[in-house]
């Protein structure tokens, strides 16, 4: 069964010593305090999370990633002890996520912008079909995290976000409201159940 894990950056208790150099270096590129602090927090996050779905210390797990166009520190992340199992993460601003579990897996956190349907944004990450059944900001970003989690699965991409309708039928989709406005969306090959971050 994959696990999945959320919550505050501040709940993410482990040293940053864990993280590599291409995560340390990432990290001191955010210009906001608070973005570094959650990006910090979800890649610590991942190995909790890993960790305890496989049954190991977090510090013998080694988070990595790279890209064929920007190179290490970018692209899908994968555990180089573990390569079978796959992990995700996920942050924005005040709240970080994690997931791991056999085959592919992908977790999203997004916040549901205030007011009246964002027919813009919408219109960047919805189908026609999927804007004429969204009722508000709410269904946007439900379907949008959902649309992300394919994505960091390998089954979507960026720009395929409002052309391609999303499709999780026969994967195991699960999902959260964790603060008044923000919804988290995990899509994985196996049952998901959530976990306690560890404290």
């Amino acid at each position: 069964m994959a696990l999945v894990m959320g919550g505050r950056p501040e709940e993410v208790d482990a040293p940053v010593t864990w993280l590599t150099s291409a995560e340390r270096e990432r990290a001191l590129r955010f210009r906001h305090d608070a973005d570094r602090h959650a990006f910090v927090a979800a890649h610590l996050l991942v190995r909790l999370c890993a960790a305890e779905f496989l049954g190991v210390p977090p510090d013998r797990l080694t988070l990595a990633q790279h890209c064929e166009v920007h190179g290490p520190g970018h692209g899908r992340p994968y555990l180089e002890e573990a390569t079978a199992v796959g992990v995700s993460l996920s942050h924005t601003r005040g709240y970080v996520c994690a997931a791991a579990g056999h085959g592919r897996v992908g977790v999203d956190a997004e916040r549901v912008p205030p007011g009246p349907l964002d027919r813009l944004l919408a219109g960047m990450a919805l189908t026609p079909r999927e804007r004429a059944e969204a009722g508000g900001n709410e269904d946007v970003i439900r379907v949008w995290a959902r649309k992300e989690a394919l994505i960091k699965r390998g089954e979507l991409t960026l720009d395929e976000l409002s052309a391609r309708d999303g499709d999780w039928a026969g994967r195991h989709l699960l999902e959260w409201r964790a603060e008044p406005d923000i919804l988290v969306a995990a899509i994985t090959d196996t049952p998901a159940r959530r976990a306690a971050i560890p404290g």
